[in-house]
């Protein structure tokens, strides 16, 4: 059964730029907390450090579209490179700010700077597609990619809070920037798997989202990061109104798990149909599991409901990502990519807000009915877009890579 996993690594230059996907995506999930955890230390100053995060999350969805289209056009060693010098380099003088007492505005523009280096885990996808692109093994790789996802997402926060509360304030944002440091580093010294730069006079315009299927689902993945941003929230706030506020980590671990999970035995089978059918269906599955949380009476229940309703989250995202490899050119994978994160990373930021509104007016277990609410509008757009998915879908050019063995679509069965 772990053949599949065994196969997409036989690629020269694989483990290495899978490695270094994993390294430096850790701030994604490290940074954002790591600086509320710090600026609440260091002053008490809550909505100051919300602002922050919020800057932060906004930075990196304006503009991280932006230099993934330009690690299309130039290819990610020139691009990336700088990029992550940028950011590392504001993370540093934000930290340095901070101890020296500097004015809040100035703050806001490191933070705001940070946002320029776009998700390395697209950079790694990337390179996936080029080496198995017609091949069941990209299937494969794209699940394992989502499930690293998860693990980023489980381990990163506990880390930086623990380093922040346990050695010194700046510690996680700190280590966080190292990270991304190393994996940067590590992935743009890697020449061999990188994609080819594709010109400006071989992309298909602008911008990716003249694909009408992308804009589908960039639309839908917006709902989708409500879900995730709210659930988030809640759970905190419903074990706090259960009297156990530090069993809230363990079942957003719960929720994180089963999309662990999920993903793992994905990416070990064949998946029959159409894509967009199948990314349908996982949304669908979605929508009606994401209304058990609202039931629940206590953190048992919450925390077996959560670990349900995410075994749709990892194949519904991995497909979506097949879905992006057929929608745009291949000289705007990067850039597709990269705008379905967007979309996500602004429905976290907006489900958050909303859901924090709805539970200092009715209470956790209402706040609840939000997640649930943004996975049926989530469905709505999918389902409305159906026909721009369904028609987006034609099967990609042909392609094959040298450097790929084993590709064949027999060699992926189980």
């Amino acid at each position: 059964m772990t053949s599949p996993y065994r196969a997409i690594f036989q690629a020269p230059g694989s483990k290495g730029f899978f490695v270094a996907g994993v390294v430096g995506r850790m701030p994604l999930s490290m940074l954002g907390i790591g600086i509320v955890t710090m600026m609440s230390q260091l002053s008490g100053r809550y909505n100051m450090a919300g602002a922050l995060a919020a800057i932060l999350a906004l930075s990196g969805a304006l503009l991280s579209p932006y230099t993934s289209r330009l690690v299309d056009r130039h290819g990610q060693r020139r691009v990336l490179g700088p990029a992550v010098a940028v950011t590392v380099l504001a993370i540093f003088a934000f930290l340095l700010l901070v101890e020296l007492g500097a004015p809040d505005w100035t703050l806001f523009v490191c933070v705001a700077a940070a946002g320029v280096t776009p998700s390395l885990g697209n950079m790694t996808r990337a390179r996936w597609s080029e080496l198995y692109r017609d091949s069941p093994l990209m299937h494969t790789a794209f699940s394992l990619e989502s499930v690293f996802d998860e693990v980023v997402f489980i381990v990163g926060p506990i880390l930086s809070i623990g380093l922040c509360t346990v050695w010194f304030p700046a510690a996680g944002p700190l280590l966080a920037a190292l990270f991304l440091a190393l994996g940067g580093y590590l992935l743009v010294a890697q020449r061999a798997t990188e994609p080819p730069p594709h010109p400006r006079e071989a992309q298909a315009g602008p911008t990716a989202l003249r694909s009408t299927g992308l804009r589908v689902l960039v639309g839908t993945f917006a709902a989708i990061g409500v879900v995730f941003g709210a659930v988030d929230v809640a759970t905190v706030a419903f074990a706090e109104e259960q009297g156990h506020k530090a069993a809230a980590s363990l079942v957003l671990a719960a929720y994180a798990l089963g999309s662990c999970l999920a993903g793992i035995v994905f990416g070990m089978l064949s998946p029959k149909g159409p894509a967009h059918r199948r990314f349908l269906l996982g949304v669908g599955f979605m929508a009606l599991t994401t209304l058990l949380p609202a039931l629940a009476g206590n953190l048992w229940f919450l925390a077996a409901a959560l670990f349900v309703s995410s075994m749709a989250v990892a194949p519904t995202l991995v497909t979506a990502m097949s879905l992006v490899e057929r929608f745009v050119p291949r000289g705007q994978l990067t850039e597709g990519m990269t705008w379905t994160s967007t979309g996500l990373t602004l429905g976290v930021s907006v489900g958050a807000s909303l859901a924090g509104a709805v539970i200092d007016s009715s209470g956790a277990r209402t706040a609840f009915l939000l997640p649930a609410s943004a996975a049926v509008a989530a469905l709505g757009i999918a389902l409305l877009g159906h026909r721009r998915l369904r028609s987006a879908s034609a099967p990609p050019e042909p392609h094959a890579h040298p450097s790929a063995p084993d590709a064949e679509p027999s060699a992926h069965r189980t």
